[in-house]
This record gives C-alpha cells, sequence and structure tokens, in this order.
C-alpha cells in the first residue's frame, strides 16, 4: 500500500499510478495526465499491465528494491512505499506477478488541482487514464467540477482515456463536465474480444455510440495485431462502423508492439509498418476519411 505523504482531506481521492505533468499524446494540445490504478480489463497486450491490480501485498518486491524504498510491516504485512527514496528503477514491477505496484499515491481532488495550478500557463487540458480511469469515477467526477468552476483553470478541457467499460448511467453522470473521450475499440467480434481482454465489447460499443451522440467522442483507438485480433478479417463491418461515426472523431490506428507487454503476447509478431499500411488502406476504402497511424515502430 502506498503512503500517504499529505493529510487526507474529507473530500474524494483516487489511486494515483503516476503522474504526468506535461504529455502531447493523450489528448489534444499539452495535457496533464493522471493514470489511476486499477482495471477491469485483463488486456493480453496491455503495456501497462502492472496497472491492472491492486498490491496485494505479497511483500515480494521488498527486498528486491535496490533504494530500500519499500518496507513491509511485521505485524500488519502492509507493504508501504517511501517516494523519497525511490530512484524509479521499476525493479518492484518487474518482480510482481500480481500485475500491480508498491507505487501507489493517495491524491485528492485538492492536490490535482494544486499541480494544474503550478503548470496551468503551459496546459491545454487534463486527461484521466489507467488502468481503466472510469472505475474511480466519483474522484473524476469531483475533480472536473472543480476544474470547470476555478477561475484559474476553466479554460483547461477535461477528458478521459477509457477501455469503454462504463456504463451509459456512468457515462451520463460525468457528461456535464466532460470535454472528451478517447476509447478503444480493441475487436469487432465478441468472442475475439472476450479472449483479448477478458470481457465482452457490447459495452464498449455502446459508450462509444452514446459518447458520439453527445457530441463528446473525441477519439476511436484500434489495435493492429496481425493474425491475432479480428479487425482487419472483418474490416468491411468495422469500417463502415467507423465510416457512421461524426467526422468530428478520430480514428486512430495502433500497432500492436512489445513494450511493456508481458505473457503469452510476447511471443506474437510485432505489427510491422508495412502490415499497418496495408491495414489502413483496407479501412480507407469504407472509412473514406483520415486516419492517424503510428509514427514510431519499436
Amino acid at each position: 500500500m502506498a503512503r500517504v505523504t499529505k493529510n487526507i482531506k474529507a473530500e474524494k481521492q483516487a489511486k494515483v499510478s503516476r503522474v504526468l505533468t506535461f504529455s502531447c499524446v493523450d489528448g489534444p494540445g499539452n495535457r496533464l495526465v493522471l493514470f489511476l490504478q486499477g482495471c477491469n480489463f485483463d488486456c493480453i497486450t496491455c503495456h501497462n499491465p502492472h496497472t491492472i491490480n491492486h498490491c496485494n501485498h505479497c511483500g515480494d518486491c521488498v527486498p528486491e528494491c535496490p533504494s530500500e524504498a519499500l518496507t513491509q510491516n511485521s505485524e500488519s504485512g502492509t507493504v508501504t512505499w517511501y517516494p523519497e527514496k525511490c530512484t524509479h528503477c521499476d525493479k518492484c514491477i518487474d518482480v510482481c506477478s500480481h500485475k500491480s505496484s508498491p507505487k501507489i499515491s493517495l491524491m485528492t481532488v485538492s492536490d490535482v488541482l494544486e499541480i494544474a495550478r503550478e503548470n496551468q500557463f503551459f496546459l491545454s487540458g487534463v486527461t484521466i487514464s489507467g488502468g481503466e480511469a472510469t472505475m474511480q469515477l466519483p474522484f473524476i467526477i469531483e475533480l472536473f467540477k472543480a476544474i470547470k468552476t476555478d477561475p484559474q483553470l476553466s479554460h483547461l478541457t477535461c477528458f478521459i482515456d477509457s477501455n469503454g467499460s462504463l456504463s451509459s448511467e456512468g457515462w451520463s453522470r460525468v457528461l456535464p463536465y466532460l470535454d472528451g473521450a478517447m476509447i478503444d475499440l480493441k475487436s469487432w467480434q465478441n468472442e475475439t474480444h472476450q479472449w483479448l481482454v477478458g470481457r465482452e465489447n457490447h459495452r464498449v460499443l455502446s459508450s462509444i455510440n452514446f459518447l458520439a451522440e453527445h457530441q463528446k467522442l473525441h477519439e476511436v483507438r484500434l489495435l493492429h495485431i496481425p493474425g491475432k485480433s479480428d479487425l482487419d478479417t472483418e474490416v468491411e463491418q468495422v469500417g463502415r462502423y467507423l465510416s457512421s461515426l461524426p467526422e468530428t472523431v478520430a480514428i486512430r490506428l495502433n500497432a500492436f508492439q512489445h513494450h511493456g507487454v508481458i505473457g503469452e503476447a510476447l511471443n506474437w509478431s510485432k505489427c510491422t509498418k508495412q502490415q499497418m499500411n496495408e491495414f489502413h488502406d483496407q479501412l480507407f476504402a469504407y472509412v473514406q476519411r483520415p486516419m492517424l497511424t503510428p509514427q514510431v515502430y519499436t
């Protein structure tokens, strides 16, 4: 469990895996990004698998920490992280077999607002990512509401990066304070989606449709995994579906790579630039609009 570095006030708080004060790849412009801990998907291809589960305090990471930034209470068994000692070598993440991290901070809405104010003149907005951000929806709603009502910060746009698993009722709660959402469409067939992430995709498609209807869908992202996903074998249906979305919605094609991936997917072939170009051209025949493709293949 993370060590709390500040007094927690009587306000919403979140379990945060990482904070980026400047990012140009998590929504439009330059953004403050919070990566929240915990996810309800278990994607085989996840490049941040340490954000899926919460620490179970097994203690395996404690003796592996070279800077002694982790301790385990002999009585309660609780693992505590000391960020002032941490060098962020990520050895603890590497040895964790639970798809988690002990380096989690509890942050209140006020904590995040303070960071936003410090960087407000350099920011276009705030993006909440994960893990799966919407699993901590009450915190997001309170944070976005606070941003929208703060004279210093109201110019910032509020975005959510999501796997699309939130219900329409959940999206309705955050909708008044939301400027845009980025949703992953990982496969077309429900069976393939179940295999890739452990859950069906009906809710994902529902989220995309709901957000598009309310002009809150900023981007739909497709991960091309040659020979594994079905986005290329179902290209006509996928393409016609994407073409039905508003012209304002960006479509981003991502290429499967090995960065951060663990387990069986490391044995899968990476998506090459040629394969991505072929996939793009197949989709374009039906979408007939610009689609973003990777600039770098690693």
